[in-house]
């Protein structure tokens, strides 16, 4: 049960509150600012005030903190705030201060539809865009002028349903049903480039556009591969325990389908690899960095948008580069190498080296660097999942079906 939400900016201001059963002050904000300053990037998620309960997250360069009076499941309230930022970005396509000021009448209808008395009412993007119509320039013109709100005064038919994230009566010219498999790397390698940890994060997202209520079913090749997954509401849980099936009536539009995890049981393909060597010396000579970058394991696939961020030690002045693929940029302030390379063509290899300046007389013995390692891979799952089939029930019609798979790089780093 969440009594109050507020909503903080990067500078420690509250400028939104919304209360649903009693108005609580404020000031009761200080306790989450007291941990924030203690520890700003690793702010507890729950926070125990002597008569509340904080909870809060961080996205988009603002804080959502939920306070409640009594003791409430943690992930409950942490689940409802992620919704209502993804609310957010779906109706204003991003959750920053300045958009949420700018629509701030839309942001609590919003919040008076998805909590009601403190408890999670509509939180479904399909039913709040037929409650609330999303804000355009026309829109609130018309309704400036005629005093009207955005809010409908029809109760959408899916609210009364048994599947509530579907409103009846769908119709499209066109019934398409595609699905994007995406899964991000997560790896730590060590200098000699062998793998201390790797783990695959990944989801699915689909766009359903489909006419009447039909009812899918998707088949995986190797459903055997998850370690943990999430599902959306849709999904019927008992068919995918037993028969590994994922059996659903799907919401209409874009939506995550489910989220999965892949790590303990197999061993995770790394795609790329960094040879690097930094030398920097104490007596106030040049150092020198080489780094090489270049594929492995992408079956065959390209590797695109790549880009090596370097956060090089303290001592390092300025750095004096020559790459032969891409370009690079090197920010004394932050300290920060970033070569921008692109896609990685063979057989040439991605290559950049040069002198980096030291200052006289620095420490340099304890400078070990790491690299963040950015790429995307297209039409490559690098967990080896594959979609087996599609299958459509309850409707007359063949639609078009399509998948999509990419490989990402999510928190890879590379020690130097």
């Amino acid at each position: 049960m969440i009594h109050s939400l507020f909503i903080i900016n990067p500078s420690g201001d509250v400028f939104l509150e919304k209360h649903w059963r009693s108005v609580i002050p404020r000031s009761v904000c200080d306790y989450y600012l007291e941990a924030q300053r203690a520890s700003p990037n690793d702010v507890p998620p729950v926070l125990a005030a002597p008569h509340h309960y904080l909870i809060s997250i961080q996205r988009g360069g603002v804080a959502l903190v939920a306070v409640s009076k009594q003791e409430v499941a943690p992930l409950f309230v942490i689940e409802f705030l992620h919704r209502v930022v993804d609310t957010f970005q779906d109706y204003f396509s991003d959750c920053t201060e300045t958009i949420i000021k700018e629509n701030y009448v839309v942001v609590y209808e919003l919040l008076d539809e998805m909590l009601d008395n403190g408890f999670p009412l509509a939180t479904e993007s399909n039913i709040l865009k037929e409650l609330i119509k999303p804000p355009n320039i026309l829109r609130t013109i018309a309704n400036t002028v005629t005093g009207k709100s955005n809010v409908s005064s029809i109760l959408p038919s899916g609210q009364l349903s048994n599947v509530p994230w579907r409103r009846s009566g769908v119709k499209y010219a066109n019934n398409e049903a595609y699905f994007d498999v995406i899964e991000e790397v997560d790896a730590i390698i060590d200098k000699s480039g062998a793998t201390v940890s790797a783990e695959i994060q990944g989801y699915i997202d689909c766009c359903i556009k489909l006419s009447g209520m039909p009812d899918l079913t998707l088949t995986f090749v190797n459903p055997r591969l998850f370690d943990d997954v999430s599902f959306h509401p849709c999904v019927r849980f008992k068919r995918w325990e037993s028969e590994r099936i994922l059996s659903f009536i799907p919401p209409d539009g874009n939506f995550r389908l489910m989220s999965y995890h892949i790590g303990s049981q197999s061993v995770v393909a790394i795609p790329i690899y960094v040879r690097h060597n930094l030398t920097l010396r104490n007596n106030g000579d040049q150092g020198r960095l080489d780094l090489t970058v270049g594929p492995k394991q992408t079956m065959g696939r390209t590797l695109e948008n790549v880009a090596l961020e370097i956060c090089m030690p303290k001592c390092v002045l300025n750095c004096s580069l020559t790459a032969n693929q891409g370009k690079y940029s090197y920010d004394p302030v932050s300290k920060v190498l970033l070569w921008d390379i692109g896609r990685i063509e063979l057989p040439k290899l991605p290559n950049i080296r040069g002198s980096v300046s030291v200052a006289s007389g620095a420490d340099t013995s304890g400078a070990n660097p790491s690299i963040n390692v950015h790429f995307t891979i297209p039409q490559l799952a690098v967990s080896g999942l594959r979609v087996s089939r599609l299958d459509m029930y309850g409707a007359k019609y063949k639609p078009f079906k399509g998948v999509k798979y990419v490989t990402k790089a999510g928190k890879f780093h590379v020690r130097m």
